[in-house]
């Protein structure tokens, strides 16, 4: 698979793996209009890729996977109303809530600002040691718009959320990883590349409905209450029962063999 429009955006696949490599390393990979359309085409090409079974996102360059807006980008006047309305321009990063295969993010260097709102949108996040975290947006008389003041919360908590938006303040990758900002580290940042990979390729080896499945019941308990998450638990339990994958795998259980999923 090639590079949509400017370039601004990298698409390729990697086996069962689709990857997406923000291409912007000499502004640090900071968020354009062209990135705000190009990303969410790019997701949805590989979401509706049947020979994709996860996708895969980071930062070109060695500085950082994204340093946030692109604040010296030439920008015709956008009123209030506009930016608050439907098609407002931070709109473009619910598209990550559209995509129904795993997301998993590899960060490595500055994630600021947007750049973490990006993050905070996957599935999985796996940092590198030298990976940096900020939301600095009050410091600048504004609030995160890319759904930093929603998601954050919903994966650190209210209190720790509270802290790093009101602050501003950076952490480091360790100090990520203890509040649940990321959920995995890299042993070195030299391995980052390949630790994201083989995490996505063993996701990828398992068998793909499932995997969609209990992706859409465990996103849907941040908004259901108890009873309703169980019931939407049940029904896409229910759905799996007779399907191919789930006979594969308990038949190659039972004759000490690798299975082998089709996506049926």
């Amino acid at each position: 698979m090639g590079s949509p429009g400017s370039g601004t955006i990298l698409v390729e696949r990697q086996d069962r793996v689709g990857c997406i490599t923000l291409n912007r390393p000499h502004a640090i990979n900071a968020i354009n209009d062209a990135m705000r359309q190009e990303l969410p085409a790019a997701l949805h090409a590989l979401d509706e890729d049947p020979e994709v079974r996860v996708i895969l996102l980071r930062g070109a360059g060695p500085r950082g996977f994204c340093a946030g807006a692109d604040l010296k980008e030439k920008r015709t006047g956008e009123s209030p109303m506009a930016a608050r309305g439907p098609q407002g321009r931070f709109t473009w990063i619910q598209s990550f809530d559209r995509i129904s295969k795993p997301v998993i993010v590899a960060i490595h260097g500055y994630c600021l600002g947007g750049g973490l709102e990006i993050a905070l949108a996957c599935d999985l996040r796996i940092a590198s040691p030298d990976a940096v975290f900020a939301l600095p947006e009050t410091g600048l008389g504004l609030i995160p718009g890319g759904g930093g003041t929603q998601r954050l919360p919903r994966i650190v908590g209210l209190g720790k959320a509270l802290d790093l938006l009101l602050t501003g303040d950076r952490i480091d990758a360790g100090e990520a990883y203890r509040c649940g900002l990321v959920s995995r580290l890299a042993s070195k940042a030299e391995a980052l590349a390949a630790e994201a990979g083989e995490l996505a390729m063993r996701i990828a080896a398992r068998p793909p409905m499932a995997t969609r499945f209990v992706k859409e019941a465990a996103r849907a308990s941040a908004e259901l209450a108890l009873d309703e998450g169980f019931r939407i638990e049940r029904d896409l339990f229910a759905l799996l029962l007779s399907t191919e994958d789930h006979l594969e795998a308990a038949g190659a259980f039972r004759e000490g063999r690798a299975p082998v999923f089709r996506n049926r």
